[in-house]
This record gives C-alpha cells, sequence and structure tokens, in this order.
C-alpha cells in the first residue's frame, strides 16, 4: 500500500529553508528517532568537544544510519526538531542541514536554544519523525 506525502510553504521566506507542513495519506509506518547527538555509539561521551560543525555532521550520519535500519532515508523525514546550546550556531545549523538533505524535501523544523543537552559538552541534538509505505 502507498501513501502520499506532500510539502507545503505557505511564506516566501520559508522556500529552501524548511516546509511550513507535511501531509500524508495512507497508511505508513511512522519511525520516531529520539535526540541524537555526538554521543559515541559505545561510551556515550561526547565526541568533538567545543566542535559545533563536526558534532553536528557526526550527529546527522548516526542519525541517517538508524533511518537506514528502519527503512527509511532523509527523502522520509517529516519533522525535525535541532536543539543548540548557543544560538549563536544557527548558520552552521541551517547549512549542515541543508547538505544533508541534498536533493531531499526539507520537513518541517523546530529550532530551539536550550541551557544544555543529555551530556556536558554536547552542543546540538537532532530529533525527528519519518514515515515510509506500512509493509
Amino acid at each position: 500500500m502507498a501513501f502520499e506525502k506532500n510539502h507545503y510553504n505557505y511564506g516566501t521566506w520559508t522556500k529552501g529553508r524548511f516546509s511550513e507542513a507535511v501531509t500524508v495519506t495512507g497508511p505508513a509506518k511512522m519511525i520516531f528517532v529520539a535526540g541524537i547527538g555526538s554521543e559515541h555509539e559505545e561510551t556515550g561521551d561526547p565526541l568533538f568537544k567545543d566542535d559545533f560543525q563536526a558534532q553536528c555532521r557526526y550527529a546527522y550520519q548516526k542519525l541517517k544510519a538508524v533511518l537506514e535500519k528502519n527503512g527509511a532515508t532523509m527523502h522520509d523525514v517529516v519533522k525535525q526538531v535541532t536543539y543548540v546550546t548557543d544560538v549563536r550556531y544557527w548558520k552552521d545549523a541551517s547549512a549542515i542541514r541543508a547538505e544533508q538533505y541534498g536533493d531531499a524535501p526539507l520537513p518541517v523544523h523546530t529550532f530551539l536554544n536550550v541551557n544544555q543537552l543529555a551530556f556536558p559538552g554536547m552542543l546540538v541534538e537532532i530529533d525527528v519523525i519519518a514515515m515510509v509505505p506500512a509493509t
């Protein structure tokens, strides 16, 4: 069974930055991915201390691996939340996000500045919701 996913932008300024709404119609499997940051896969210790770009790229690398294990890609992401510990990372986060999505449609996106993340030294954490056809 297939489903239909549509991305909408109502404001001109949002085009190329994020989708303002994503609708999904039909049977689908929803994949909720918990916040992913620069935690080492074995120890949980944050990697790339004080290097926002490296932490962000590593988080996307891990995110893509989790999506793949669940039959999804960045093309299937419908919602993303990015948490950062310093709002000044906004431009770097946006550029890396565009790089990581490539030609995939951009999902609905919320960007939040928080006091701290799960572990000291973490600068960014990303969570997503993706949808693929139900099998």
